[in-house]
C-alpha cells in the first residue's frame, strides 16, 4: 500500500532509489519484493529513459483504479490534451 501510495503521489514516478526511500526500507529485496508483486498484477510498469535519466516505475489504468478503489478516493483527472489554435489563412 505505500508503494501504491508513493508512487500515486509522484507525477512522473518514482526511481528505484526513490521507491526505497518512498517506503522506508533498508532493504533492497523488500522492494524488490514490492515491484515484482505490483508488476505481476499490472499495476505498475517500468519506463526507461534512454537519455541517461533514471528509469522509473509509472501507473498504469490498472494501477490507478486499484488505488481509487482501496483508498476510497476518486481517480485523479488527467489534464486535457493542449489544444492548437487554428491558424490564419495566409492572404493571396
Amino acid at each position: 500500500m505505500a508503494a501504491l501510495t508513493a508512487i500515486g503521489k509522484s507525477k512522473e514516478g518514482l526511481s528505484n532509489a526513490e521507491l526505497d526511500d518512498a517506503i522506508n526500507d533498508s532493504s533492497e529485496w523488500t522492494t524488490l519484493w514490492v515491484v515484482r508483486q505490483l508488476t505481476s498484477l499490472g499495476f505498475i510498469e517500468f519506463k526507461v529513459d534512454y537519455f541517461g535519466n533514471p528509469a522509473r516505475y509509472q501507473f498504469t489504468e490498472a494501477g490507478r483504479g486499484a488505488l481509487s478503489m482501496i483508498t476510497g478516493q476518486p481517480l485523479p483527472q488527467k489534464p486535457p490534451p493542449p489544444q492548437l489554435a487554428p491558424q490564419p489563412a495566409a492572404p493571396r
